[in-house]
């Protein structure tokens, strides 16, 4: 299992979540954080997915 960090960001740059996720693949954890972003009614704002070993996993600009 690998740790990822899921942070989405207001226009401003502002920070409006910052979790981690801990999956065994990086589709899983796309997937997962997406439906996270979709909870909270975040997905059309910037957000990024990256694994702690140092890889981008999803991004939205």
């Amino acid at each position: 299992m690998s740790i990822y960090y899921l942070t989405a960001y207001s226009k401003k740059g502002e920070h409006l979540l910052n979790e981690t996720l801990e999956a065994s693949s990086d589709s899983e954890a796309k997937s997962a954080a997406v439906q996270r972003l979709e909870e909270e009614s975040l997905s059309d704002m910037p957000s990024r997915l990256v694994r702690s070993e140092a890889g981008l996993v999803h991004f939205h600009p």
